[in-house]
């Protein structure tokens, strides 16, 4: 017999009452802090909620098998804050405690999102391909996934599988709308306009930015499709305007973009920072600069009375605009300090960039602050870095950041390994340049054409042709350019021109306003000033500044003065703000012994506010930079360098110097124009640096002097017997080429 009473649940004794409730409590309170904090997340994701929750979720007093809709809403945070390995791991614990979570679609759907959205398109599509039900959420996550990932063929592909099931969202739309050629997204467009999804405004805004992105943006018509989609929308928003503007950006059509903000903001519908930022970035572009100028001023008042100038990105805008159309650099500088304190690598590097060209010096500064800001230098500030050291005499900046572009673990990075190449050829070191170049494991046409380039530049035009026939990319017209100039300095006129006629015969390049003036300075320098002209008279383009300047110096050297004189009418009408076709015309008329004339072509240029560029040469000396001026009277030492270079002079009479006197173009005694030509600023350089024998810089055996414009006849004729009596290799880098002086001959073979 069984006794009844076993049957009846025993009573719990006072001794183990206590320890029950302190259980049952603790589970109930996690379970209802898990449940608050979850909530939070699905509102608004945030870190510190997601470990707060982590906490609790993985707690030993919180249950193991979880709901569905718990991991639901962690899978969507983990989406949301880019935390893919998280989001892996509870992918793990689902399956280990409660596997049948991920029958439940919503759970699937967020989890399938999670791997979408990082990423992890393999995983993604194996959870696709394993799910046993699927909506059209499943789908479009998918979808999302291929599009943010750029593989448009994929991301096409699943589309139309999908319209054998479902028919797709605004947001599927928006999806493959991004990644569709012209071919497709018409087909895409025409589904749209088919199911009535083309009124949605997220697929009017794709639909915009996928025709502006294939560059079908050129008109207000109705033949202009992305135009049409804009005018047919019902409702445009702030996205929308953007997407028209930033399509007029890319297609380089700045004054239809700077209408389309003017309506914008005249319509009262505001703006945001994506629109003044690309709008800024027009300001940087081929529009009219006195124009752009004052509508940049404009940006900066509107930026100003918003509040958007202390956005970092806005700030970068207005300084890459500032720099670009009038070159201030104070003033982009205290753009740059209104901001100290919240700048990031972006705009840090954009001021470096400003300083590059004219202040290298700051500009490395600059980069070397980087660390002391907590800011971690990238491929693009190194980039920058590389370029300011390109402004200087030696390669020894360039050496210093090439170990640090090294020690970054960036050695391998094309950008920089391009940058490397151009950098070392522009600071004289041209076997740093071919080092560079040999060790690259991966090149582009970047590669080879700054390769070509600084054997251009160094007068070694049997290298560029030579490398050239080893090149193993398509070749583009920046090629050619760099072939000409090489061609062009060594006057293999017969070999210039086959290259140039290759262009569209055998590469099918079409040649271009560069090329054209790369073929008359090939002519020109080699007397062929006719021939120069003839290929002026057939160019399918109308001549630039450039084509005209290389006809003029061609004139001026080879004494065809009334051809001069149409050449440099003709640059002045281009460019009355230069002073080269009046300082040739007035050199000209010097030569001709017509002073008068000479004086009134000096007054119009006083007349019009046009001034010749000072011919300036720099040195480097005990790491600093001394530079001269014609005539020395602003070096601290300017009385010692002269007196001393005239001792040089005289020693070098004793080998053959005679000044060349018939270059001072000014109606002056002879004696005085000697006196001119002794005292030009590359001469003056030098002898800073035999005076300096004792510092390392000259001790090397090679001397560096860089030199802001052409050097001339008489300074070409110094510098070679100088090398000779020194018994030093003088290098010069003035405004066309490198210059190498050794025993008494230079590397150009006198023909410059």
């Amino acid at each position: 017999m069984v006794c009844t009473r076993m049957l009846q649940p025993r009573p719990i004794t006072t001794h183990f009452r206590p320890l029950l409730q302190t259980l049952t409590t603790t589970g109930f309170t996690a379970a209802t802090e898990l449940n608050t904090i979850l909530e939070r997340l699905r509102v608004g994701p945030s870190r510190s909620h997601l470990n707060e929750a982590l906490s609790i979720f993985y707690s030993p007093n919180s249950s193991p098998s979880h709901s569905p809709k718990s991991y639901a809403i962690l899978f969507h945070a983990c989406a949301r804050l880019g935390c893919i390995d998280v989001g892996q791991a509870l992918h793990q614990h689902m399956l280990t405690h409660n596997p049948i979570a991920i029958q439940d679609l919503y759970t699937a759907n967020h989890l399938l999102n999670l791997y979408s959205k990082s990423g992890q398109l393999d995983c993604a599509h194996q959870l696709f391909d394993e799910m046993c039900r699927r909506n059209i959420v499943s789908w479009t996550s998918l979808i999302s996934g291929y599009a943010q990932s750029g593989k448009a063929d994929a991301c096409f592909s699943l589309f139309s599988n999908m319209l054998a099931h479902y028919k797709p969202t605004d947001f599927a739309y928006a999806s493959v709308l991004s990644v569709c050629d012209g071919l497709r997204g018409k087909q895409v467009h025409a589904l749209a306009l088919k199911s009535g999804y083309n009124v949605f405004v997220y697929v009017g805004n794709a639909l915009i930015g996928m025709y502006t992105k294939n560059n079908e943006i050129s008109v207000y018509s109705d033949e202009n499709e992305a135009w049409r989609v804009f005018n047919d929308m019902e409702f445009r928003n702030i996205v929308s305007w953007n997407a028209m503007i930033a399509g007029f950006q890319m297609s380089g059509q700045c004054e239809k973009a700077m209408k389309f903000f003017t309506m914008m903001h005249s319509d009262g519908l505001g703006f945001d920072r994506a629109t003044l930022v690309t709008v800024l970035s027009l300001l940087s572009s081929q529009c009219d600069l006195s124009w752009s100028l004052k509508f940049c001023s404009q940006l900066h008042c509107i930026a100003l009375k918003t509040g958007f100038v202390l956005d970092i990105e806005v700030v970068t805008a207005l300084i890459k605009a500032y720099s670009f159309l009038e070159g201030n650099i104070g003033d982009c500088y205290n753009l740059f300090l209104e901001v100290r304190g919240h700048e990031d690598i972006v705009l840090w590097t954009e001021i470096m960039a400003t300083f590059s060209e004219t202040e290298p010096e700051q500009a490395l500064f600059l980069f070397s602050q980087l660390h002391t800001e907590g800011l971690i230098p990238d491929s693009y500030a190194f980039s920058v870095a590389l370029k300011a050291c390109a402004g200087f005499v030696t390669e020894r900046h360039a050496s210093v950041v090439h170990c640090q572009v090294i020690k970054a673990g960036f050695v391998d990075t094309l950008v920089l390994e391009n940058s490397l190449i151009h950098t070392y050829g522009r600071c004289g070191s041209i076997a740093q340049a071919r080092q560079v170049f040999g060790e690259m494991r991966l090149k582009d046409v970047v590669s080879w054409n700054s390769m070509l380039k600084a054997y251009a530049f160094h007068g070694e035009p049997e290298e560029a042709l030579k490398l050239f026939e080893s090149i193993d990319v398509e070749p583009d017209a920046t090629t050619f350019v760099a072939l000409l100039s090489a061609c062009s300095h060594a006057g293999m006129v017969e070999e210039g021109t086959r290259i140039f006629n290759s262009m569209s015969g055998k590469h099918r390049i079409a040649p271009q306003l560069d090329h054209y003036a790369c073929m008359v300075d090939l002519l020109g320098r080699a007397g062929q000033i006719f021939r120069a002209e003839e290929i002026i008279r057939q160019m399918p383009m109308k001549p630039d500044c450039v084509v005209w300047s290389a006809l003029l110096a061609a004139c001026r050297k080879h004494g065809e003065y009334q051809l001069a004189t149409v050449a440099a009418s003709k640059l002045n009408e281009l460019d009355s703000g230069t002073s080269l076709g009046y300082v040739v015309m007035s050199n000209a008329y010097f030569s001709l012994n017509n002073f008068g004339e000479a004086q009134l072509t000096r007054k119009q240029m006083k007349w019009l506010g046009v001034r010749k560029e000072p011919g300036l040469s720099w040195t480097e000396i005990g790491g600093r930079v001394h530079e001269f001026a014609s005539g020395g009277q602003k070096h601290e030492f300017g009385e010692a360098i002269r007196t001393n270079l005239l001792d040089l002079v005289k020693q070098l009479k004793k080998l053959g110097y005679t000044p060349l006197t018939s270059l001072v173009l000014h109606d002056i005694e002879e004696e005085h124009k000697e006196e001119q030509l002794y005292f030009h600023s590359e001469k003056l350089a030098l002898m800073f640096i035999l005076m300096n024998a004792k510092d390392p810089h000259c001790k090397s055996g090679v001397v560096r002097i860089m030199k802001n414009i052409r050097i001339c006849l008489d300074c070409h004729n110094f510098m070679k017997l100088a090398s000779q009596l020194v018994q030093k290799q003088i290098i010069v880098r003035d405004s066309n080429r490198f210059h190498h002086f050794l025993g008494g001959i230079c590397s150009c073979n006198d023909y410059w």
